[in-house]
C-alpha cells in the first residue's frame, strides 16, 4: 500500500465533516465550519482571545514529496495547528499544516504532507476533545480512553529542514 504524500485539504473536510453528522462528536446542535490557512500561527493576541480564539497544536506523522526532485519521505514529526472558538452557536476551526524541507536538493521550498485517514482522524478526534474540553466544558478523557498513537520509525529529526522547527513549535520535544 502506498503512503499518501500529496497534500489534500478535502480529505480532511471530509472526515471533519463525518465525525460532526456520522458519529456525533460534537453533540451540542451548534453548526461547525472547517478551514485552511497557510499563514497562521501559533501566537494568539490579545484582542483573538477576548473573542474566544483557542489554539490546538498537533503532532502527526506524515508523508512527503518533494516538488522538484520527487523524493519522498516520512515523518512522525509532522505538526498540524488547529485555532478553534465557539461564539453563539457557530463553531470555527482553522486549519494549518507545517512542511519540510527536502534533503536531497536546494530548493529550500516546503513542501507539504500527506496523511492516511486514520491519522486524519486520529487528529481530528483529539481535536474535538479539546473543543469538548474548552468549548463546552467537558473533561478531557481522552487522552485515557483513546488507542495508542502508533510509534512510527523515522530518521532523526533535523530542525533545519522543519518549517514548524523555525516558527519554533515544533512537536520534536513532546516525548
Amino acid at each position: 500500500m502506498s503512503r499518501p504524500t500529496e497534500w489534500v485539504p478535502s480529505s480532511w473536510t471530509t472526515v471533519f465533516d463525518d465525525l460532526l453528522s456520522d458519529d456525533n462528536e460534537l453533540d451540542y446542535e451548534d453548526e461547525w465550519n472547517f478551514n485552511f490557512s497557510y499563514i497562521q500561527t501559533e501566537e494568539i493576541t490579545k484582542e483573538q482571545k477576548k473573542r474566544g480564539w483557542k489554539i490546538y497544536s498537533h503532532c502527526a506523522n506524515g508523508n512527503f514529496q518533494c516538488t522538484s526532485c520527487c523524493k519522498t519521505w516520512s515523518s512522525a514529526r509532522v505538526v498540524v495547528l488547529f485555532r478553534y472558538r465557539l461564539r453563539g452557536a457557530r463553531g470555527s476551526v482553522i486549519m494549518r499544516p507545517f512542511g519540510q524541507v527536502c534533503r536531497s536538493c536546494t530548493n529550500n521550498q516546503f513542501s507539504r504532507p500527506g496523511f492516511s485517514e486514520q491519522e486524519v482522524e486520529r487528529a481530528l478526534l483529539r481535536l474535538f476533545a479539546k473543543i469538548r474540553k474548552n468549548c463546552y466544558g467537558e473533561d478531557d478523557d481522552s487522552a485515557a480512553s483513546g488507542s495508542p498513537t502508533p510509534q512510527y520509525r523515522t530518521k532523526p529529526h533535523e530542525k533545519s529542514l522543519c518549517e514548524a522547527c523555525l516558527q519554533g513549535i515544533c512537536c520534536q520535544d513532546d516525548d
